[in-house]
């Protein structure tokens, strides 16, 4: 029996348009595969190294995408992407034809963003671990639309505090009197 996959996408939303967008990026097994948290600080392995240049990257190789606050953990990412207006001469493409099927890429949406990051990621790490074609993130990735200063204020402190909270919420705090 086939599947049909249930979209995490808000039906009928362009995903080129100009927005902020919230995304979090698990890998595939849990654990501390990018690096650790010492002092309620990450402290980023090679993986992660590799991970946070491919994010900054993000920016460079999109003329129409920026970055915000983000933070690299141990087994995931979470990180604010600002799809900018496509540049004059861009044709605007209606909301149906934004969707994202499989094997049909919408160049400058979040879907493909997002996957095109993940792949240069997988690659470049399986290439180091000398494991082809093993999958290092999870199938999806959350993602929520920022639709006010609020949100993007919440969001931005919640990133902030990621790895402050991250051995209290496992059950080990690293400073007891905190």
């Amino acid at each position: 029996m086939l599947y049909k996959r249930k979209s995490i996408r808000l039906k009928d939303f362009d995903y080129t348009q100009a927005f902020w967008y919230y995304v979090t990026i698990c890998t595939q097994t849990r654990g501390d595969i990018l690096g650790i948290i010492k002092n309620s600080k990450m402290v980023l392995n090679k993986f992660g190294v590799l991970v946070e240049k491919e994010w900054l990257n993000t920016k460079s190789i999109r003329s129409n995408v920026d970055l915000d606050s983000f933070v690299i953990m141990p087994d995931h990412l979470h990180g604010i992407i600002i799809i900018n207006k496509q540049r004059r001469g861009t044709a605007h493409r209606a909301p149906t034809d934004t969707t994202e099927n499989f094997g049909k890429p919408v160049p400058g949406s979040l879907p493909t963003i997002i996957r095109s990051f993940k792949a240069t990621v997988t690659k470049q790490i399986n290439e180091l671990r000398q494991t082809p074609g093993i999958k290092f993130w999870q199938r999806n990735y959350y993602e929520r639309v920022i639709r006010n200063e609020k949100e993007l204020y919440n969001i931005r402190r919640y990133i902030k505090l990621n790895p402050l909270k991250w051995n209290i919420q496992r059950g080990y705090p690293e400073n007891p009197e905190f």
